[in-house]
């Protein structure tokens, strides 16, 4: 076989792996794009409505499609796709939904946010789905250059969404913070890819390999070598960058004065969908390349756990900025988080579902919470405080409710399903033996309940009286019926979450 012919035939064998059908739903969230595009351009007048409505009923027609096939059909049997880019698995499946999910619901904080502002309106929309479905992607990466591509382009999305209320100084501080420590931890993430690249790709090792960046190829190499410095230095800086992603200490630094100076909507998108890409890259890298390096590991994200969860939840004492309350809990929630993925390296099989049903929970309790954060802001929804919602059982009863059912969640009080998320992954923790993890997770649960009920008691008991000029502040609230309506859902959700599992709790 001469040498064209072999071309010609690696070519061949490259292509027939290009299964385009299988990533549908991204290409779909792509044309989306265009469609809001296209009817920002020739609604007219009527665009200011036209235009959110097709971003959030074209991804509930895509949600409800991606919903009726999961379960019916094995990803596993598609095997690698585009090259070995792209690996399909039931998880991956699962938070593809997730991230519809999401995406509907910063959609819907979006119209909320954009009423109350004048801001362009089609450029949010656009952006979110681009944003989508590269988190999409992301999830089902299985090389490390799959994995840059679509990490970037998530990172460079919200660069611009953070800092998309141009009229507010916050949300120019936050975008330009977030993007000097965002460009930062690319750098090191690409540096551990580049250190890992060479190291399994050098020939006089054993087990090298010519496509190093595939997942499968550096996870047999790391198997064979497992005493290899440039690796080991190489999948911590990766390591690294990641925890960036979700927020983990010490890389935590650019969550407060991102979360208070972006769009409540991107707040939202940030604090749910940012930090579930980062731990199904975690996961994928887990239980893929890394897998051979448990003995580093495990120390390495023990410790990142346990300051994680004490950093998050005791500087959130302090704070009086709703937004920086939600930033900072969400990092102690990331360190709940990284419980279940220790336990998941430990072995323990059902931690990756105690972790994606914690994802869950947190989604539906952060979006009740942010969806009351929204009908409460004002035009400089940046400098919310938890002294706004005095009264607000009062002004306002449903509002006051959902509040109530969201903080509860997210403090992990039973019947809601945060409580059951936070028991799944205590419940892998304790079989994976991590005790002292476990202890630090059950202190950080008991501080958040300060904090989570100290804004509550603003709302139901507390009483102020507001100085002559400040009367709006003791005006009732008005909230649309299909506002209404999308709160009652994630307020019921969070309820019913808490009461029947289904498949999650199966194995509990």
């Amino acid at each position: 076989m001469n040498h064209s012919e072999l071309l010609t035939q690696l070519s061949e064998q490259y292509v027939s792996t290009n299964q385009w059908c299988a990533l549908w739903p991204e290409i779909a969230l792509a044309l989306l794009a265009v469609l809001v595009l296209l009817i920002d351009l020739f609604a007219g007048r009527l665009r200011a409505r036209a235009v959110p409505f097709a971003a959030i009923a074209g991804q509930v027609v895509i949600f409800a499609v991606l919903l009726g096939k999961l379960g019916t059909c094995d990803p596993a049997d598609s095997g690698l796709l585009f090259s070995g880019m792209i690996l399909p698995t039931t998880l991956s499946e699962v938070m593809r939904l997730f991230f519809l999910l999401a995406s509907i619901l910063v959609c819907w904080l979006g119209m909320l946010y954009l009423r109350k502002q004048d801001l362009p309106r089609m450029e949010f929309y656009c952006l979110t789905l681009i944003v989508t479905a590269a988190l999409m992607l992301l999830g089902q990466s299985s090389n490390f250059v799959m994995l840059f591509v679509a990490l970037e382009t998530v990172t460079i999305g919200f660069y611009i969404l953070v800092s998309y209320g141009r009229n507010s100084i916050f949300s120019l501080e936050g975008g330009l913070k977030y993007l000097v420590l965002g460009g930062t931890s690319t750098a090191i993430l690409l540096f551990g890819i580049v250190l890992l690249y060479g190291a399994a790709g050098d020939p006089s090792l054993p087990v090298h390999s010519g496509d190093s960046l595939n997942f499968l190829a550096l996870e047999q190499f790391l198997a064979a070598n497992p005493n290899n410095v440039l690796a080991k230095v190489g999948m911590v800086l990766v390591l690294c960058g990641v925890c960036f992603k979700i927020g983990a200490v010490p890389f935590q630094i650019w969550i407060p004065d991102v979360y208070q100076g972006a769009p409540t909507p991107v707040t939202a998108f940030l604090a749910v969908s940012s930090k579930a890409a980062g731990f199904i890259v975690l996961i994928n890298l887990v239980t893929g390349p890394f897998g051979p390096m448990a003995s580093l590991t495990v120390p390495l994200l023990s410790a990142i756990t346990v300051v994680t969860i004490l950093f998050g939840n005791l500087t959130a004492l302090g704070q009086r900025n709703v937004k920086r309350v939600m930033g900072l809990s969400g990092i102690a929630h990331a360190g709940y988080l990284l419980l279940g993925i220790v336990a998941l390296i430990q072995g323990v099989e059902l931690a990756a579902w105690a972790v994606i049903f914690y994802l869950f929970t947190y989604l539906f309790g952060s979006f009740t919470v942010f969806g009351v954060m929204s009908h409460l802001a004002g035009p400089d929804d940046e400098n919310q405080e938890v002294d706004h919602y005095v009264n607000l059982a009062r002004r306002q009863p449903f509002l006051a409710g959902v509040l109530a059912i969201g903080l509860g969640s997210l403090a992990g009080i039973p019947p809601l399903a945060g409580f059951i998320g936070k028991v799944f992954l205590f419940v892998v923790a304790f079989q994976a033996n991590l005790y002292l993890l476990l202890g630090v997770a059950i202190l950080g649960v008991v501080i958040s309940i300060y904090y989570y009920f100290g804004w509550m008691r603003e709302a139901f008991f507390q009483e102020q009286t507001w100085p002559e000029g400040k009367e709006e502040q003791l005006a009732p609230i008005k909230v649309c019926l299909p506002h209404k309506v999308a709160m009652a859902a994630l307020a019921i959700i969070t309820v019913l979450l808490g009461i029947y599992q289904g498949g999650f709790g199966g194995g509990f």
